[in-house]
């Protein structure tokens, strides 16, 4: 919804502080909107450090060729999944500097699965990240997702363009003030 959509639901005319205050008011849960509309990083520096764990997923659909290949180890690139590996825990390390509200984490733990699922077929990725902290590690493991996903498309684009990424997702996150969440077909 555009700046002025959310005006006009709110009522005609309201200025911009008014509009801001309505909007808080309304999504008090959005934490990095300051009452007056404005990004801001959340304080946590009252919040104690407790140990916080994210679980997250991606997947990468391609054509079954391309998975055997991948599978076999000949791709002209090298070690797609080491490759794949190694940049989502770069990039669980790095969230804070893409995502700018993010705040630094000292990062205790990260894992990156990539297994064959040949139903899709393609790969199926997932980040698991802790930390004793004084916030939780969902971006964490939704960046190294994402970026082991791109690196799985960057290192085997030369066979296949069309490949997909897909699915990406929280799928449980544990510890903190907001307690624990985890969806539905989610087993770990």
């Amino acid at each position: 919804m555009s700046h002025g959509e959310a005006q006009e639901t709110l009522g005609a005319g309201t200025s911009d502080e008014a509009f801001h205050a309505k909007a808080q008011a309304r999504h008090p849960e959005l934490t990095h909107i300051d009452p007056r509309g404005q990004a801001r990083m959340v304080d946590v520096s009252a919040k104690n450090a407790t140990e916080r764990l994210a679980i997250a997923e991606g997947r990468v659909l391609m054509r079954k060729e391309t998975l055997d290949l991948v599978l076999a180890g000949n791709a002209l690139k090298g070690d797609v999944l080491g490759a794949a590996r190694l940049a989502g825990i770069m990039a669980a390390k790095r969230t804070h500097g893409l995502i700018p509200l993010c705040h630094p984490l000292p990062i205790t733990k990260v894992e990156i699965d990539i297994n064959p699922e040949h139903s899709l077929p393609g790969f199926l990725v997932q980040a698991t990240v802790k930390v004793t902290g004084q916030t939780g590690v969902e971006m964490e493991a939704l960046t190294a997702v994402s970026i082991a996903c791109l690196t799985i498309y960057d290192m085997v684009k030369a066979v296949e363009r069309g490949m997909r990424i897909e699915g990406i997702r929280l799928l449980r996150k544990s510890g903190g003030k907001s307690g624990d969440y985890r969806v539905e077909d989610f087993a770990g």
